[in-house]
């Protein structure tokens, strides 16, 4: 919880305004660490590769700047760092919005899976230059018990067991978001893709129910994925693929800072009284985009305008 600082106060310290007061809360998720069960394909489409997308679920319990995430998954062994080139991330809400409803029927079921499309206004791409990331090497040699790559398939041939064990290196890919992403409270999904040149990357799971130092909430929904062929469903990768009772979450974290009094996506005021917020909880909007690590006032007014469109 960060600390008010009356007008007063601030005179006293020579005008030099803190941090936020003590309506904000910084906002800190995470599933936890690696548990060596699982590597879920997570590839960028490129030439001969389609996309394969995994999700993954977390909660705002009110508006929210997402600033930062991690992710952290297997490269090929022998694979330079350099040869991770591309990150983009993207968030959904759960089925059915943004959703045609009643489904295809591809898959035993829709339920609590992530819905058909992005949310649109918080995507994020390196190669647009709405996020930046590095890449750091966790572990030389990491193994999963088991692997979903290509074995994505419609019913009723969804439940292939898996692939098998994998090994490889264990990266952590650390991302900021030089566009912030504000949302609403809300329950959402996220997805983050990674392109490797000369190899793949699986996506880690996390323990499932998450535990310290991970951030547990309630329900915690079970990861879900889907590749080109498939799309726009999703597929369990637990409870659909694997088979069984098994269900898994993915190791992500995401960190930023709460907005109580941003305004209301969709209304006429939103984008006034979000700027007004902002400069209220920071001292100034020049100040919000500094500690959201932006790469400027511009970019923090886009993140704005998106999150206020209808």
């Amino acid at each position: 919880m960060r600390f008010r600082v009356s007008l007063i106060a601030a005179t006293l310290t020579v005008g030099v305004w803190l941090a936020t007061p003590a309506w904000a809360d910084i906002f800190s998720f995470s599933t936890g660490s690696p548990d060596g069960r699982l590597g879920a394909l997570s590839r960028r489409p490129s030439v001969g590769k389609i996309e394969t997308e995994r999700a993954d679920d977390f909660v705002l319990q009110q508006t929210t700047v997402i600033t930062r995430a991690t992710i952290t998954g297997l490269i090929p062994l022998g694979t330079p760092l350099a040869n991770i080139t591309q990150v983009e991330v993207e968030l959904y809400h759960v089925f059915p919005l943004d959703s045609v409803d009643p489904p295809s029927g591809n898959v035993p079921t829709r339920v609590n899976s992530p819905a058909d499309v992005e949310i649109d206004s918080a995507t994020r791409d390196s190669s647009r230059r709405t996020l930046d990331f590095t890449a750091t090497l966790a572990s030389e040699s990491f193994t999963v018990a088991n692997s979903v790559i290509n074995g994505i398939n419609k019913k009723p041939n969804q439940t292939t067991l898996g692939e098998g064990a994998k090994t490889g290196e264990a990266v952590e890919i650390r991302i900021s978001f030089t566009t912030p992403i504000i949302l609403p409270a809300g329950h959402y999904f996220f997805r983050p893709e990674v392109l490797v040149a000369g190899g793949n990357f699986l996506y880690l799971s996390a323990p499932k129910p998450i535990v310290s130092p991970g951030t547990p909430f309630t329900p915690d929904l079970q990861a879900w994925i889907r590749n080109s062929n498939l799309s726009p469903d999703w597929l369990r990768i637990g409870t659909d693929i694997i088979g069984g009772t098994v269900t898994f979450n993915m190791t992500f974290s995401l960190t930023g800072d709460t907005v109580p009094e941003a305004g209301t996506p969709g209304q006429a005021n939103c984008n006034g009284e979000t700027v007004s917020a902002l400069a209220h909880q920071f001292g100034s909007f020049d100040a919000a985009s500094l500690a959201f690590g932006s790469s400027s006032v511009q970019a923090v007014q886009k993140a704005v305008t998106l999150f206020c469109k209808p």
